[in-house]
């Protein structure tokens, strides 16, 4: 069976991985933001009894620069084994992605170009002459709408269509890159892309991004801008906080029920092999689901929802200034916000950045921005803690956290660009999407499956050897009290000082393979491995423990300032390719959480 190597190129934030999505059946995450895809994807699907293999290459505005991103796309286009090329284009702003298609079309004469996004182009007033631009550029010209799935039948027979057909000649651009000879000017292709754009292009709204420019007056203002986003993000929060109580405290009680019947039910079984399965692997794996699940359900859809609105680009914009300021590069925004949902993919994400400096700079303090596996914790002590006492204001905490971690990435910036990092900030170009109305229902089916469910099984396929392992600490019994009790014994001094306690900081410890486990951990570490009755919550069960205000306080700022997790941390030797760096990559964040819990919990303490 013949196989097909298509690469799929264009601009960023053009719907280029929803196409790939599209054709492909694959799941890549999209967003309204540039940056999303920072390195070659692929994926394959069937086309009339062959086998297209289909290369998504990161968003460039050129293939003519040396940037990280657009040598990758480069390479893909100019790879021997690539007999074609879609090139997806905004239908909202077609002249600027031209450019590129020209480019590529030069590369590659067997090229589809893809005008997407035309439902956004139709609201705004904008319409395209399809068959007039593709006589223009001499290539198939297909119009989508990727997200709704209109169009794409047409791109596959266009696909089709240029594999079919005869192998074209070799053009001088494709000849000048693979000689190493010097390539024309970008320019040419930008006074071609406005000569064309103007046959093509129609407008019957004499500015059609007037809404999006007086939200931005609001949201990219440097009075309000940060302040309205923070506000934002504790309307979420709180939503989250307070929506996820009741699912919690009902999932724990029916998971609590269900442990009762099947211990009941493996009566015949040893002790030993009952205690195992159901007061180790089952209870932890179940606190995991009862405590995490309602938070993440509430919260990535809302997040998502932003994120398809177009504020976190807006909000890497808002925070560019400071970046720059600390000597570090304004991209590092965009890789922070990365890391609010992955570290380990904020980590990949800093492959934008093109000096070596400033990459390091902000894979070293990725982790202070706590991601989508600590929202569960910090939401849940917010919930146990700090709701009973503040209510409704209590929605101000985790905006607060994050503003937090904003600081101490900004502060340990500032120190490395001074110290081991020194150097001179360099230039970038951020694109600012349009704002669009995010598809509810696909944004809720998109944040369960592709990120809750995703977070929940990595976090339950860690817990189910942690849980078995804490019970055999919990059982084993050297002298008069278990092992678990011991190694909790041993950190109790040095988590006195961080204003925590032994069993918090060992939960740290062995929820170093996932961060989604480490409540659950504690809450076992705190039962000596036994199983939660149904009267007895977790907020009895740390209160019991002497856990106070001041304990969740501490635990919220360790949470947000620890070590990565096992996977951020393969994923910085990855890109590192050094031990040094990545023990500096856990050493930083744990140093900085070390002295401020130990300064807030004597300030919180010192009457």
């Amino acid at each position: 069976m013949a196989e097909h190597l298509i690469v799929l190129a264009g601009n960023p934030n053009v719907g280029k991985s929803t196409v790939f999505n599209a054709l492909t059946g694959l799941h890549q995450h999209t967003g309204n933001w540039a940056g999303k895809t920072v390195d070659c994807a692929e994926g394959s699907f069937m086309l009339k009894g062959e086998q297209v293999r289909l290369a998504d290459t990161p968003g460039v505005y050129s293939l003519l620069s040396n940037c990280a991103e657009e040598t990758a796309a480069a390479q893909a286009v100019c790879s021997l084994e690539t007999e074609g090329a879609v090139v997806v284009c905004d239908g909202c702003c077609l002249e600027r992605n031209l450019s590129l298609a020209l480019q590529i079309i030069e590369l590659l004469p067997r090229t589809v170009v893809c005008v997407n996004l035309l439902d956004e182009a139709a609201k705004k007033g904008i319409t395209i002459d399809i068959p007039r631009l593709s006589e223009l550029l001499e290539v198939p010209v297909v119009g989508t709408s990727a997200r709704s799935g209109k169009g794409l039948d047409d791109l596959k027979e266009a696909v089709s269509g240029i594999l079919s057909g005869d192998a074209p000649n070799a053009s001088p651009l494709r000849l000048a890159l693979e000689k190493g000879e010097p390539l024309p000017e970008g320019e040419t292709y930008l006074t071609r892309a406005s000569k064309i754009a103007s046959q093509v292009v129609t407008h019957s709204d004499s500015d059609p991004f007037r809404r999006d420019r007086r939200l931005d007056r609001i949201f990219l203002h440097p009075v309000t801008g940060i302040p309205v986003m923070l506000l934002i993000f504790a309307l979420l929060l709180w939503i989250t906080a307070i929506g996820a109580n009741y699912p919690s405290d009902l999932l724990r009680r029916c998971f609590a029920e269900l442990g009762e019947l099947l211990y009941a039910a493996m009566s015949g079984a040893p002790g030993w092999l009952r205690g195992a399965l159901i007061g180790g692997v089952y209870q932890t794996v179940t606190w995991v689901i009862s405590v995490m699940l309602p938070p993440m359900a509430i919260f990535f859809p809302l997040f998502t929802l932003m994120e398809d609105f177009g504020l976190l680009p807006r909000i890497a914009f808002d925070l560019d200034g400071c970046f720059r300021c600390s000597g570090a590069c304004g991209k590092q925004a965009i890789t922070m916000a990365m890391g609010i949902g992955c570290n380990a993919c904020g980590v990949t994400g800093c492959r934008m950045i093109d000096s070596p400096r400033e990459r390091l700079i902000a894979i070293l303090t990725n982790n202070f921005m706590p991601c989508n596996g600590r929202f569960p914790t910090l939401i849940a002590l917010t919930a146990l803690f700090i709701v009973p006492v503040m209510g409704s204001a209590a929605a101000l905490v985790l905006p607060g956290v994050i503003l937090l971690g904003f600081c101490v990435t900004w502060l340990t910036s500032f120190v490395l660009s001074r110290t081991l990092l020194r150097g001179i900030p360099s230039a970038y170009t951020l694109e600012l999407p349009p704002y669009r109305v995010p598809q509810v229902g696909r944004v809720i089916v998109r944040s369960l499956l592709d990120r809750t469910i995703f977070v929940l099984g990595r976090a339950c396929a860690a817990a189910a050897p942690c849980g078995l392992i804490l019970w055999l600490l919990g059982n084993i019994r050297p002298g008069w009290q278990p092992l678990l009790q011991y190694a909790a014994d041993f950190l109790a001094p040095a988590g006195r000082f961080l204003g925590l306690d032994g069993s918090i900081l060992l939960g740290f410890i062995l929820g170093f393979p996932a961060n989604e486990i480490v409540v659950p951990i504690i809450a076992m570490i705190c039962t000596g491995g036994e199983a939660l009755t149904e009267s007895t919550g977790l907020r009895e069960l740390f209160v019991s423990n002497d856990w106070g205000m001041s304990t969740a306080v501490c635990m919220m700022i360790f949470t947000v300032m620890h070590f990565p997790c096992a996977t951020a941390c393969l994923t910085i030797l990855r890109e590192t390719r050094s031990m040094k760096w990545t023990a500096l990559a856990m050493a930083v964040p744990t140093a900085a959480g070390v002295i401020l819990c130990a300064l807030t919990n004597w300030a919180l303490n010192r009457g």
